[in-house]
């Protein structure tokens, strides 16, 4: 980072319209420094979190396999430092093979929606290239909301 004006612990006692009056070239420094501080902590998590997993990983994975379980939370300890490991589980459903089990429920006569969650998608860019038409006939099923606003911010002379 370069020389700091504004430190971490003053942009946080200033209000948002304070932050907004600020000069140009100061709201610049800000969102440089921000983001190379953001960048740097993500970093310094990730190597934390390997090192916390380095440490205390099999420990707690055994914790959980003796109590019978693949996932969920152990509680182990370090002298007096207390560590909650929480491994969650992920799962991922093969979209094909779903799509030939539904396929299989229809066909018995069942509703798949008794055994799967359907949620039904158009994707944007298959949308804008559909004729006027087609596009009518669901627009009353879509809804367009605005998303967060990003500002990327570069001052005249880093062109």
């Amino acid at each position: 980072m370069n020389d700091i004006t504004l430190f971490p612990a003053d942009i946080a006692a200033m209000s948002v319209s304070q932050l907004a009056a600020l000069p140009a070239a100061q709201k610049a420094e800000i969102d440089k420094n921000l983001d190379e501080a953001l960048s740097w902590l993500k970093k310094a998590r990730t190597k934390f979190d390997a090192a916390l997993d380095a440490a205390y990983g099999e420990q707690a994975r055994a914790t959980l396999r003796d109590s019978g379980r693949d996932f969920g939370t152990a509680h182990i300890d370090d002298g007096p430092l207390r560590i909650k490991f929480e491994l969650p589980k992920k799962v991922s459903w093969d979209q094909k093979k779903l799509g030939d089990i539904a396929a299989h429920i229809v066909a018995s006569g069942d509703k798949v929606e008794h055994f799967i969650d359907v949620k039904l998608a158009v994707s944007e860019s298959r949308f804008t290239n559909w004729p006027p038409s087609l596009q009518q006939k669901f627009a009353a099923a879509r809804t367009v909301e605005p998303g967060k606003p990003s500002f990327t911010l570069s001052l005249d002379s880093e062109h």
